[in-house]
């Protein structure tokens, strides 16, 4: 009787060990596939910045739609920050707030240089902002090594 309950212990155990595997197994994905959408927003304003900051320097319309997509990345930026990254990844996480950071630090530089009229295009690749959105993409790519996921 006494193995019958050893065996039914160890078997709740083992189920028990699964379930949280399971569970951090589906969080990394979660994670995984949170962090992605984040990147390519980051991305896509990579992109698309050097024409949005031309029109901006011409088109006052154009220069409050780069205003408010530069707040969007901002607000982006501090959910990303906020996510509970699973143990797996967590120092990579602790690498990508701190490159937020340095985006939002960036953003904050771009937003007053907007209002001052003093944003000049030619010194987009070497802004705060696109060196921390390419070691962004950097930090996510290492993730994706890690968990498997493309």
């Amino acid at each position: 009787m006494k193995r019958i309950g050893v065996l039914i212990l160890a078997g709740v155990c083992a189920l028990l060990a699964g379930c949280s595997l399971l569970e951090e197994t589906n969080d990394t994905l979660t994670y995984v596939n949170q962090a992605n959408d984040y990147i390519s927003q980051a991305s896509s304003f990579a992109e698309e910045a050097p024409a949005l900051i031309e029109e901006a320097a011409t088109d006052p319309q154009a220069g409050e739609e780069l205003q408010n997509t530069l707040q969007s990345i901002k607000e982006e930026a501090a959910s990303f920050n906020k996510l509970e990254a699973p143990g797996v990844v967590s120092d990579l996480h602790d690498q990508l707030v701190e490159q937020n950071n340095r985006l939002t630090a960036g953003i904050n530089e771009w937003q007053n240089r907007i209002e001052d009229g003093t944003l000049n295009v030619s010194e987009l690749e070497n802004s705060e902002i696109f060196q921390s959105i390419q070691q962004i993409t950097s930090i996510y790519n290492q993730i994706e090594e890690l968990t498997g996921e493309s």
